[in-house]
């Protein structure tokens, strides 16, 4: 099919053992990616898009499987961030903010379960969603992987395609959902729309009507980067005066 495919032979190298890019090598992908288009140098140019691209930390001892899984994913409309081993991973964790998490399980400096551990004791990415690869695909690993705090775990071989969709499976679980009691909910924040109040890990905030109401307009937008005037104009409804500058007071 094209896709990510466990090779059986011994006498491969190693990260042929674990992946074989299938089409990736220079022939034409299964069907037109929409976001982007990749040059034979493997450059992603992305077309213009509407809405945020959402970033990837895909983390994984070999170059070649990273690349890979780069240049697929990047051809599918997401921005890649890489990373070789668990020491990598914190680094780009602590500059970077990313979406989601796709770890390999067997690391050089430590086992992928073991990271996935600390990720889910670490207040800052308690709630990262994290994909678990990994050629053990047995049962039972599976069930210790989501355990340990993984969100979704993939054998190898794989298909593409699977990995994407189980990643936008996960992104949704991010968009924030309103109930019919007006209550958003946004990962570890709720807030309750009728009754004015905003509960972090079910610990109410303490804010201010105005905080409150810039709290609403910024979670009503993930991942949007809005301008100060759109701030403005979502709190008061009216264009933005030149010398009201208590919205930078707030952010700041």
């Amino acid at each position: 099919k094209g896709g990510i495919q466990l090779s059986p032979a011994a006498s491969t190298p190693r990260w042929q053992r674990a992946v074989t890019p299938g089409r990736f090598g220079g022939g034409a992908p299964d069907k037109p990616a929409h976001n982007a288009a990749v040059t034979n140098s493997g450059t992603a140019m992305n077309s213009s898009a509407s809405t945020r691209t959402n970033r990837i930390l895909v983390v994984d001892d070999d170059a070649r499987i990273r690349d890979l899984l780069r240049r697929y994913l990047t051809q599918e409309g997401f921005e890649v961030l890489l990373a070789e081993d668990s020491r990598a991973l914190n680094k780009q964790l602590t500059r970077e903010t990313v979406d989601l998490i796709v770890l390999d399980l067997m690391l050089p400096d430590g086992d992928g379960l073991d990271f996935c551990r600390w990720l889910r004791s670490d207040p800052r990415w308690r709630h990262q969603p994290v994909l678990m690869l990994s050629a053990r695909g047995e049962p039972m690993d599976r069930i210790l992987g989501l355990e340990l705090g993984a969100d979704d775990y993939l054998a190898k071989p794989f298909e593409p395609r699977e990995l994407q969709a189980r990643i936008k499976a996960l992104l949704r679980r991010l968009e924030p959902k309103l109930d019919g009691d007006e209550v958003l909910r946004f990962g570890r924040l709720e807030i309750d729309l009728a009754a004015r109040v905003a509960r972090l890990d079910g610990e109410i905030c303490d804010l201010t009507s105005h905080q409150f109401d810039l709290l609403v307009v910024l979670a009503q937008s993930p991942g949007r980067v809005l301008s100060r005037d759109q701030i403005m104009d979502a709190l008061k409804g009216h264009p933005l005066e030149a010398f009201d500058r208590s919205i930078d007071v707030h952010i700041s």
